[in-house]
């Protein structure tokens, strides 16, 4: 059986936690690839969040793992993908439901908010958990219908109604 890959970046805030979370996920085995940067210089947020999130869509990875200042950012950014599901990962509780209700594909920290015993721990907990599909799996293909019908729509403004069930 092949290891999982997982896809990792960072922006310079978050770079000496992807690197501390990289090493960890290569030490359990993981085969990781790394999209950058390569250095603490400042760079854009947006761009490696893209670059991590395409791949995890398109399938050349099983799990993304993005790091900023708060994580803020790379969500915002990732979970503009289609077919990304990302989740910041700030307490076990949060990492813990990310897999099993909400099955994130993408999970970020903040390296600025936490320190790397922490992202590890919170890393740990999604890893251990599976999806538990269900009414769960119910509401994730609402979210895909969401994206297919909003593909290249920018018209906001329309009226939506919550629907039961």
């Amino acid at each position: 059986m092949t290891s999982p890959r997982v896809i990792v970046g960072s922006d310079h805030a978050g770079y000496d936690l992807k690197e501390n979370l990289k090493e960890y996920l290569v030490s359990k085995g993981f085969r990781v690839e790394d999209v950058g940067p390569d250095t603490k210089d400042s760079v854009d947020y947006p761009d490696y969040a893209e670059a991590v999130a395409s791949r995890v869509a398109g399938g050349q990875g099983d799990l993304g793992v993005l790091v900023c200042g708060t994580g803020i950012g790379m969500c915002i950014t990732a979970n503009k993908v289609p077919g990304i599901r990302a989740a910041i990962l700030y307490s076990e509780f949060a990492a813990r439901y990310a897999r099993m209700h909400n099955d994130a594909n993408v999970v970020i920290f903040g390296g600025r908010t936490m320190t790397p015993e922490e992202a590890r721990k919170y890393l740990d907990v999604f890893l251990q958990e599976e999806f538990e599909g269900g009414r769960h799996r119910r509401r994730l293909e609402k979210i895909k219908r969401l994206e297919e019908r909003n593909r290249g729509n920018c018209e906001g403004g329309k009226d939506v109604v919550p629907q039961k069930g």
